[in-house]
């Protein structure tokens, strides 16, 4: 393939926004889009320097540093009042991991060991936690969904007691229940500890499974273990939670026949409406003592304002952590997160630049957010909007990258959530004019839409889209790219593996993505029309109601 610098140095792309039935030029040149440049922002935020970029660490100081210097070099103004940042107070936990998980009947006893069987911690400020004897309860998927009339804790009282839950929802063998191979918010771990929390259970472990979980038991090993991050006084640290954790499939199989259980009979019984949640007749016992610290991590928040419109915003976000260090690994140990997220985040300085750079800049302010403890279960957006900087009414819109494309033009960009708000339109309209098309999520059934930030901010109501790189490979065509794909997430998703790797990456795709992200800011930011949700969309009655203040 031609080096895509030399290709983009030829293209001169004259970007014809519609306005008001008015038209704007924006030229769009290598003048102001250095690739090299671009190039030295990724390899600089994912270098072993950084430390993997985790929340609390050298490796965050490095890391918003940078970013602050590089927005106020390309003229990007503070986005909170004078200041670049904006502080998330954390709860910082570190379990021990030496800790075994101990389960019972009669006189016989399993062990299970920390990493190789289960991975578990707690949301819990204190020193020490103890479950002993408790009994373990099987709630299949472990949700209560009254839309779905489905309630897996109906008529069973799990108050002190551990409950054992699948990954995923009903839909993912049943594709009559729920909506199908698309999985619901449900379906995602972190609505499992939540409702878990509020059933009043003492604990909770998910059995992994690969496929469901769409990543290996090697993501779990190393997203969970060691230190984790919470929200003060949210659903699970204010309840009576003490255990959050996972169990490999295998060690899943072990924990049934001990119980007497049928691993593959239960997991069709639990897909099949009408399931009864089971009484394992095991007891769970487990302590293991923490460190517990009081931190604040930073939301970084850069500005380019509008004119004519210059009280509303549309927000670009990407998140800037990743998982630091694992001292428990061997060789190399440091998670750079490249891919994941590296590239989002030098998307953020790269588009800023641009939008510095315009002559005519849009009649809204443009916000550019670089987001911490992503990794962590959306903590950093879903901290910001519950404390937003700018009013959530004069929020036009939320585009977010997470994880750019390494891997080759393609004819399409990826959507999750396709369909779920107007901001597609605009999308669509976009990518037609490059002779490209807009695709709905080919994997729905990994739930990519509940998985970062954006769906921070379309639970409070305002119009998130989520676009990613697509599938329909202009080389390689569509099955090459699932199978790429799904090899690089086999290898190296939350790996240390995940490397700046310039002479591998394609840059040619991912500077046209971007270009798409920033036509889609430009053509929001000229108009003054308000996107909304569609017609059905859980998110519209918030977004409805927000916008009659």
């Amino acid at each position: 393939m031609k080096n895509p610098l030399n290709i983009f140095k030829l293209i001169f792309l004259t970007i014809i926004v519609s306005c008001n039935s008015n038209k704007q030029k924006v030229d769009f040149t290598s003048e102001n889009f250095n690739l090299e440049e671009f190039k030295t922002r990724i390899a600089t935020l994912a270098s072993d320097e950084f430390q993997g970029r985790f929340p609390g660490t050298i490796g965050e100081k490095k890391t918003i540093q940078y970013l602050e210097e590089q927005f106020k070099q390309i003229g990007a103004k503070p986005g909170n009042g004078n200041s670049y940042f904006q502080e998330v107070p954390l709860l910082k936990i570190t379990s021990d991991q030496t800790t075994k998980l101990q389960l019972s009947k009669g006189a016989e006893t399993l062990i299970l060991n920390f990493s190789d069987d289960f991975i578990g911690g707690t949301p819990q400020p204190v020193e020490n936690i103890e479950i002993s004897k408790s009994n373990l309860v099987f709630v299949g998927y472990g949700i209560n969904a009254p839309e779905f009339n489905w309630n897996d804790y109906k008529d069973i009282d799990v108050k002190g007691k551990v409950v054992l839950a699948l990954v995923n929802d009903p839909g993912f063998r049943d594709s009559t229940l729920f909506k199908g191979k698309n999985m619901t918010y449900y379906g995602r771990w972190i609505y499992k500890y939540e409702e878990a929390a509020r059933q009043g259970a003492a604990g909770i472990i998910l059995v992994h499974e690969t496929e469901a979980a769409s990543y290996p038991w090697g993501v779990v090993q190393n997203s969970w273990s060691g230190t984790r991050f919470y929200l003060a006084d949210n659903t699970v640290t204010k309840s009576g939670l003490k255990l959050q954790g996972w169990l490999t499939n295998e060690a899943a199989h072990r924990v049934f026949k001990i119980a007497g259980l049928d691993y593959d009979q239960q997991l069709k019984t639990a897909s099949t409406r009408g399931f009864t949640s089971v009484d394992m007749k095991l007891s769970t016992s487990i302590n293991f003592k923490n460190k517990v610290e009081y931190i604040r991590s930073n939301n970084v928040l850069a500005l380019i304002p509008g004119t004519d419109l210059a009280n509303e915003y549309i927000i670009y976000t990407g998140h800037w952590d990743h998982f630091g260090i694992n001292s428990k690994l061997k060789g190399d140990s440091i998670l750079n997160g490249a891919l994941d997220n590296a590239t989002g985040t030098a998307a953020l300085i790269q588009l800023a630049e641009n939008f510095s750079n315009l002559k005519v800049k849009p009649k809204r302010s443009i916000v550019f957010m670089a987001i911490t403890c992503e990794e962590q279960g959306l903590l950093g957006s879903e901290y910001y909007a519950e404390n937003p900087i700018f009013p959530l009414n004069k929020t036009i819109a939320v585009i977010n990258m997470d994880a750019l494309n390494i891997f080759g033009k393609t004819k399409d960009m990826t959507i999750s959530g396709y369909g779920f708000s107007e901001l597609d339109d605009y999308a669509i309209e976009i990518l037609k004019e490059h002779n490209r098309y807009a695709a709905p999520d080919p994997s729905p059934e990994r739930g990519g839409y509940y998985r970062s930030d954006h769906f921070s901010f379309s639970k409070v109501g305002i119009p998130s889209i989520n676009m990613s790189f697509g599938v329909d490979n202009i080389e390689h065509g569509k099955q090459w790219s699932f199978d790429t794909m799904s090899k690089w997430i086999s290898g190296n998703y939350h790996k240390p593996t995940d490397n700046y790797e310039p002479n591998i990456w394609k840059f040619d795709g991912m500077v046209e993505d971007i270009m798409v992200y920033f036509e889609l800011g430009y053509k929001l930011g000229m108009t003054d029309k308000y996107p909304n949700w569609r017609e059905g969309a859980l998110y519209k009655a918030k977004r409805d109601e927000m916008m009659k203040q």
